[in-house]
């Protein structure tokens, strides 16, 4: 087996250490009324599992990441020239660094440390101690408004059928639990966003938040509502984890290149 083989096997694992992750947050608010972002989620998890579960979600974190910043570099998906196939390749680049902070806090757990509470707030706190800090949270916000606003034009567009194959893409309950799913992580994200860009404003990070302080800032059933929408995400993270169509990342030529 080549290393481009195995990390395209691995990133398969990321995929549906994805799933299971998004699986475990809708079931906690929908349970339990608990708010948890996916590094939430896997301290939920590490907490009844052993270190071999982590450590096998860790690796298909990190090989999901690989192949996200390999598409934002390398275009290996085939994205467009224009305007919008560029912002494709800076999302997946985004995704790519989102997913090694989450390897990060995977290995952490391994070691016994405790999760670490509010990323999104502890990094915001970080950036306005320094001069222009304001309008960095600022741009952030609007990225991330856009990704929102992204999010919900693929729930209703169906445009991210096209990555599986053609059998998968055709079945409705497929259909529906992507378009659920990328519809509830768009409203997550525009709440997200809408938190930094007030925060931006007023100087202080008390109000931002990442997924979890979104579902919590949420009213009773439309929360429950998102979370049903994050499980159909789940869903279809575990379809995509089989039957998504993914393009090598040439590890072999890449390596060649470089010695």
């Amino acid at each position: 087996m080549t290393a481009s083989t195995r990390l395209t096997t691995l990133t398969r694992i990321g995929f549906a250490t994805r799933g299971v992750l998004y699986g475990v947050i809708a079931y906690l608010v929908i349970r339990t009324g608990r708010a948890e972002d996916p590094g939430g989620a896997l301290a939920y998890l590490s907490a009844g599992s052993g270190k071999f579960l982590l450590g096998v979600m860790a690796a298909g974190l990190l090989a999901y990441g690989i192949w996200r910043l390999a598409d934002a570099a390398l275009n290996i998906e085939g994205h467009d020239g224009d305007k919008k196939g560029v912002m494709e390749r800076v999302g997946a680049g985004l995704s790519g660094l989102a997913h090694l902070f989450l390897t990060w806090q995977a290995i952490q757990l391994m070691q016994g440390a405790a999760s670490n509470g509010n990323g999104v707030q502890d990094s915001a706190r970080t950036a306005l101690t320094f001069p222009g800090g304001g309008i960095a949270i600022l741009l952030a916000g609007a990225v991330v408004l856009l990704v929102g606003v992204v999010q919900l034009v693929r729930a209703v567009k169906g445009s991210f059928l096209r990555h599986l194959e053609p059998e998968m893409a055709r079945r409705t309950w497929v259909a529906w639990s992507g378009r659920a799913g990328y519809a509830a992580r768009g409203v997550v994200f525009l709440i997200i966003g809408y938190f930094l860009v007030a925060a931006g404003f007023d100087t202080t990070s008390s109000g931002v938040g990442g997924m979890d302080a979104a579902l919590a800032w949420l009213e009773n059933p439309v929360d429950v509502i998102v979370a049903l929408g994050l499980f159909g995400f789940g869903v279809f993270s575990l379809v995509e984890a089989r039957w998504r169509v993914l393009q090598s990342v040439p590890v072999e030529r890449l390596a060649a290149a470089r010695f």
